[in-house]
C-alpha cells in the first residue's frame, strides 16, 4: 500500500461526524460567542470532507488508467486544500492586527456560504484570489494549478496535445488517448503534495492559530463588542 492510498484510508476513519457549537463554548464561551468561529471550524472540517472525497475518487481513476479525470479531481483538490490554507491566514492576519475583527467575521462567511449560482445571500470569493495569497506562502502552487488547468480545459493541451499527433513528414495527424502516458508517472506525486500540505495546515497551522485567535478575542472582547456592526 503506498502512501497516498494509506493516507485516505486513515482519513476515512478521522472524518469528524459532527461539532457541536456548545461544546465549543463550554471550553471557551468568549471566543466561540462571536460566529465567525464556528464557522471557521465548521470550514476546517467541511475541508477534510471534501479534500478526502475528491482525492479518494482521483486515486481511483489513476489506478484505473482514467488520468485525465484524475487529474481534474486533483485540480479541485488543490483548490479546496487552497481555502483551508487561506482560512488559516485570515486568523493569523487577525491576530497580527493587520485585518479587522469583523471583515473576518464577513470573510468566514464568504468562504462558508458563498456561492455563484446565487443559491446564497453572499457571493463567492475567486479561487485565483485565494490560490495567489496562498502562492506566497507556498511558492509554486499557483504554476502547479495552472498546469492542472490546462488538463482541465479545452485549451491546446486539453485537446490537440491530449489526442492526437502530427506526423510532419507525411502530414498526418493521428488521434488517440495520450494522457495516461503524460501524465501517469508523476500523479501520485503530486496527490502526495497535496496531502503532506493539507496535514500541515490542519494539524498544525489551524490548530496553532485557532489558539492564538482565541486569546486575541479574549484580549479584546470588549472593543469588539462596543463596535460590532448592528444585525
Amino acid at each position: 500500500m503506498n502512501m497516498v492510498e494509506k493516507t485516505l484510508s486513515n482519513w476515512k476513519n478521522s472524518l469528524p461526524n459532527e461539532i457541536p457549537l456548545a461544546g465549543l463554548i463550554s471550553i471557551n464561551h468568549i471566543a466561540y460567542k462571536w460566529k465567525s468561529l464556528y464557522r471557521a471550524r465548521i470550514l476546517r472540517e467541511v475541508v477534510f470532507w471534501r479534500l478526502h472525497d475528491l482525492l479518494d475518487q482521483s486515486f481511483i481513476l489513476h489506478q484505473k488508467g482514467h488520468s485525465l479525470g484524475a487529474r481534474i479531481l486533483l485540480r479541485s483538490g488543490f483548490e479546496t486544500l487552497a481555502t483551508l490554507i487561506y482560512l488559516n491566514q485570515l486568523k493569523a492576519n487577525v491576530a497580527d492586527g493587520s485585518l479587522n475583527f469583523h471583515a473576518f467575521c464577513d470573510k468566514t462567511a464568504t468562504l462558508l456560504l458563498g456561492s455563484r449560482n446565487d443559491t446564497t445571500k453572499h457571493k463567492s470569493l475567486s479561487i485565483i484570489t485565494i490560490l495567489e495569497k496562498c502562492d506566497k506562502k507556498y511558492p509554486g502552487l499557483m504554476h502547479l494549478y495552472a498546469d492542472l488547468c490546462e488538463s482541465a480545459h479545452p485549451n491546446y493541451e486539453g485537446t490537440c496535445f491530449g489526442y492526437s499527433s502530427i506526423d510532419f513528414e507525411s502530414h498526418i495527424t493521428t488521434f488517440q488517448n495520450k494522457w495516461t502516458d503524460m501524465y501517469a508517472d508523476k500523479h501520485l506525486s503530486s496527490m502526495q503534495l497535496c496531502i503532506m500540505t493539507f496535514k500541515h495546515e490542519y494539524n498544525d497551522v489551524s490548530i496553532n492559530e485557532t489558539r492564538r485567535l482565541e486569546k486575541w478575542i479574549e484580549e479584546n472582547d470588549a472593543e469588539l463588542e462596543s463596535t460590532k456592526p448592528a444585525d
